[in-house]
């Protein structure tokens, strides 16, 4: 398994956000999550295809795309041409899966399928050999700093099963409420990602809290044997 981390910049200061991004990557980050929200299929109204743009500029980091919105077909070439490394869509708004998942596919991107808190994982099985990730929703997504919903380890757990049912060792990734007390349980529950928003940003050095943020999430034996 490999652990990365993945700072999102939900919660970051988007009057410098190149400096935001500089931090993190000093403390090691590995991706950079980036919440794109309509105002429709969520609450909030967030990031669009300019700052994608914007941010492929500053960054070499991979940039994890998470489209939370309705009609994601119609936005994905955009978001890829922007500069999106990965991209994921939400289940509960596509229709056509499949289609959409090799539409993001045929643009050279890495396609995602993200399910609600309130998604039961049975409904990935269509695409469980298809998807190169998959996004576990621990809070109601709409919103940063937001209680970790404690069934989302078993939902971790069973999204792993499904996947490894289907053959498919594609990573979970784990979005929401995750904090340095509860990183090592989802990553020994099966998550590689941690997408993490206040966690980091909300702090008063996120190079720092990068960094405490792997330091926690590392198994223990992991850790020791990386100091032997």
């Amino acid at each position: 398994m490999t652990l990365r981390i993945a700072p999102s910049i939900l919660s970051a200061d988007f009057g410098n956000l190149a400096q935001a991004i500089a931090d993190v990557e000093r403390g090691g980050a590995d991706l950079i999550h980036i919440d794109v929200m309509d105002g429709r299929f969520v609450p909030n109204i967030t990031i669009g295809i300019p700052i994608v743009a914007a941010l492929r500029a500053v960054t070499t980091l991979p940039l994890d795309v998470h489209l939370m919105i309705i009609e994601p077909d119609r936005h994905i070439k955009s978001f890829a041409k922007a500069g999106a490394s990965m991209m994921s869509v939400h289940i509960e708004v596509c229709p056509h899966l499949h289609r959409t998942l090799e539409a993001i596919k045929s643009l050279g991107l890495k396609a995602g399928v993200a399910l609600n808190p309130g998604t039961p994982e049975s409904t990935l099985e269509p695409v469980a050999h298809l998807v190169d990730f998959v996004v576990v929703m621990s809070v109601n997504p709409g919103f940063s700093g937001q209680a970790f919903i404690p069934e989302s380890i078993q939902k971790i757990q069973a999204v792993r099963d499904l996947l490894n049912a289907a053959g498919n060792g594609a990573p979970i990734e784990i979005d929401g409420g995750v904090q340095p007390d509860n990183a090592s349980e989802v990553v020994t529950a099966g998550a590689e990602i941690l997408v993490a928003a206040s966690a980091i940003y909300g702090t008063a050095d996120s190079t720092l809290a990068t960094q405490r943020l792997r330091k926690a999430a590392t198994p223990m034996g992991e850790t020791q044997a990386l100091s032997s």
